[in-house]
């Protein structure tokens, strides 16, 4: 029996990417993750994730920037790799406000090192690629969700924008070097091993602390919360089934049921079992009002459907915060 090449998953130390490997590994994939370990949230929860892979048979940690293209593309061709899941980036909003070069180099230079990685490695097969459902936009929200056909060219933050850009350079790679590629708009991920950047993730924090939270867009804002479990079915499945090369696929990955603010923070209370101090502030420069994802193509190429709902997703997480935290009710 023919062992399969390795999948290389960048970003192996962030949330999505170490369940992604997880995921992988236990269907009998071999991987090797890359990271750079940076301090955009504290590097301590990535390295603990990194943990959870490191004593797994088939799994490879490499420790480098996907912004060195010459280290990246060492990577692909010595490791004998075919298959890529590209998730590392610089993620946040308001983040980029302050910080706009880590955005230039990770997000736009990085994903062009992978770029080229792939052009390069013999008998390439599929790169999926994390882009982000910030790149449609702030506007009116109807009774559907947003389609992958709709108009993605008014970005309302650098962020959105680099997500936007490295939609574009994927789909001229796929036309000029016929390089089967499939980029996923992720709608809101949430679960154990999440993000401290991430409203519930730091509303836990805040709550269990008796610190008040600062509720922005005055409880008014909504958004498509998808739970971790969800988000790799469709990773995963959308690995397995390859576009033609000249043909980049883009696909909404969501749940396709978008929640309020206030309802998320009150189901969020009933997890945690105490109840919030709410200051309402105005919306932040680069939020946007709603997102609600059409997932009607990823469902129909894949079978994909979202198992978890809300309410049982933040009690997983509130159950695996108290947990790695070590919180003491009082």
């Amino acid at each position: 029996m023919t062992t399969p090449r390795p999948i290389l998953v960048t970003g192996v130390a962030g949330f999505i990417g170490h369940a992604v490997a997880h995921r992988l590994l236990d269907r009998g994939e071999t991987v090797i993750g890359v990271d750079n370990f940076n301090d955009y949230y504290d590097p301590a929860l990535k390295e603990a994730r990194a943990a959870t892979l490191a004593a797994r048979a088939g799994f490879r940690m490499e420790r480098a920037d996907i912004a060195d293209s010459a280290a990246i593309a060492a990577l692909v061709r010595g490791g004998g790799v075919t298959r890529i899941v590209h998730l590392a980036a610089q993620a946040g909003v308001r983040y980029s406000l302050d910080n706009p070069f880590a955005y230039q180099r990770s997000n736009l230079q990085g994903h062009l090192s992978i770029l080229e990685a792939a052009r390069h490695a013999p008998g390439f097969a599929h790169l999926v690629y994390a882009s982000s459902s910030s790149v449609y936009g702030d506007r009116p929200q109807g009774g559907t969700g947003f389609r992958e056909s709709d108009a993605v060219n008014a970005p309302v933050s650098l962020y959105a924008a680099t997500k936007r850009a490295a939609e574009l350079m994927s789909a001229s790679y796929a036309h000029l070097y016929a390089i089967p590629q499939t980029g996923l708009r992720f709608f809101t991920v949430y679960g154990p091993w999440g993000r401290p950047d991430m409203a519930y993730f730091s509303f836990t924090r805040r709550i269990l602390a008796g610190e008040p939270i600062e509720v922005f867009g005055e409880g008014r804002m909504a958004r498509d919360f998808t739970y971790i479990d969800d988000i790799v079915d469709g990773i995963v499945g959308a690995l397995d089934r390859p576009p033609d090369g000249k043909a980049p696929r883009i696909l909404n990955i969501g749940d396709s049921q978008p929640v309020g603010l206030m309802e998320m923070i009150e189901t969020l209370e009933r997890a945690i079992g105490r109840k919030a101090d709410k200051i309402m502030r105005p919306m932040q420069p680069g939020d946007v009002t709603a997102t609600y994802a059409d997932i009607s193509a990823l469902s129909a190429l894949t079978g994909y459907a979202p198992k978890v709902m809300l309410a049982e997703g933040l009690d997983r997480f509130a159950a695996w915060y108290r947990d790695y935290y070590r919180v003491q009710d009082r």
